[in-house]
């Protein structure tokens, strides 16, 4: 695993030098089954299983899916359910989680899920696992939660790896001798629990680069080795769209950033709108202010300015991997869009049909 890139944080490049970061880097996509206006959430669970087989013919390292609870707007509920079923439709791309909540759930139950998904695609499987609990109260009474079961999130890392280890109070099978990589999601605490179990780290784009940085730093100052990871490994998580212009890709991300408007002025995430409608819509001063803020975060351009954009970000952060995703309104936008980072990243499928 990489790590000479810790120190580099000009973000100074030539474009040979930019085009070769980027080749230097593992390159993964979550997918987060998010709904669009007028879908069944069961059709936007189908789209996900299709583009995964998209992916797998693209050559990306991995394919991760995510976990929401009581959200309108989002149809993936059950990480290692769905994880079962894109697994079952592709042939060679890591399947995992972007993640497992495990706050919400009891570490064995966990362990048991991810050994029946090793056991039946050995080699294939990630478990990245977060920190959240659900959002609003009513989702965590259901849950059966409350905001502290976060606290102990690094008790329940140690619980749930001990399941795998042999060393849990029952026996897991078939997880038990199994080896399904950890990852941890920076959520809160979540760097330094990475570093004190000795696990990589999913770092997300943030727009206050000096905080994402420095989390990045702590993670990989305390960092001990373990039986999982010799060093510190780093996977950024980033919002990102490539188009043939600027303008285009920025349309692309349009409908997830008035989602997330939605989400912070009515209190739900909603299906995704066309972008079309949403920027013809009057909006509010909070409600643009809002969206402002959701974009700040993601990256958007050309090809060329795509290559400048995130070979700066591998060069500040020493990424090891990217994590891509990108939500829209259409499927056809976001495969061109994960084509063309193919493209960038040089990977073996990104000039060949994608899927099967």
């Amino acid at each position: 695993m990489s790590t000479g890139r810790a120190d580099d944080r000009t973000g100074r490049n030539d474009g040979g030098g930019d085009a070769a970061a980027l080749r230097a880097v593992r390159w993964s996509i979550l997918d987060r089954a998010l709904v669009r206006a007028g879908q069944r959430p069961d059709e936007a669970l189908r789209e996900t299983v299709a583009f995964a087989r998209q992916v797998d013919g693209l050559g990306f390292h991995r394919f991760w899916v995510a976990e929401h609870h009581g959200v309108p707007g989002v149809a993936g509920s059950a990480p290692t359910v769905l994880a079962a079923a894109v697994a079952s439709a592709t042939r060679r791309v890591r399947v995992g989680t972007g993640g497992v909540m495990l706050p919400n759930h009891r570490p064995l139950v966990v362990a048991e899920q991810f050994g029946v998904l090793e056991a039946l695609f050995p080699g294939r499987i990630d478990m990245g696992l977060g920190r959240s609990v659900g959002f609003v109260g009513p989702v965590r009474r259901a849950l059966g939660v409350e905001k502290d079961a976060a606290d102990r999130f690094g008790e329940q890392i140690t619980e749930l790896l001990g399941h795998f280890e042999g060393s849990g109070p029952v026996r897991a099978l078939p997880a038990e001798g199994l080896r399904v990589p950890p990852f941890v999601l920076a959520v809160g605490s979540g760097a330094s629990v990475a570093a004190a179990h000795g696990l990589p780290l999913v770092m997300a784009h943030l727009s206050d680069e000096d905080r994402m940085l420095a989390a990045i730093d702590r993670y990989r100052t305390e960092f001990v080795p373990g039986a999982y990871a010799e060093r510190p490994y780093v996977i950024v998580a980033v919002n990102a769209a490539v188009a043939a212009t600027a303008a285009e890709a920025a349309v692309l991300q349009v409908p997830e950033a008035w989602a997330t408007v939605h989400s912070r002025t009515r209190g739900v995430f909603a299906p995704l709108e066309p972008p079309g409608d949403v920027l013809a819509r009057d909006m509010t001063e909070r409600e643009r202010g809002y969206f402002e803020q959701a974009r700040a975060g993601q990256l958007h351009g050309d090809e060329a300015g795509m290559t400048r954009a995130l070979a700066r970000l591998v060069t500040r952060t020493g990424a090891d991997e990217l994590l891509v995703t990108l939500n829209t309104h259409g499927t056809e936008g976001r495969l061109d869009s994960t084509r063309r980072l193919a493209r960038l990243a040089g990977l073996p499928g990104a000039d060949a049909p994608a899927g099967r």
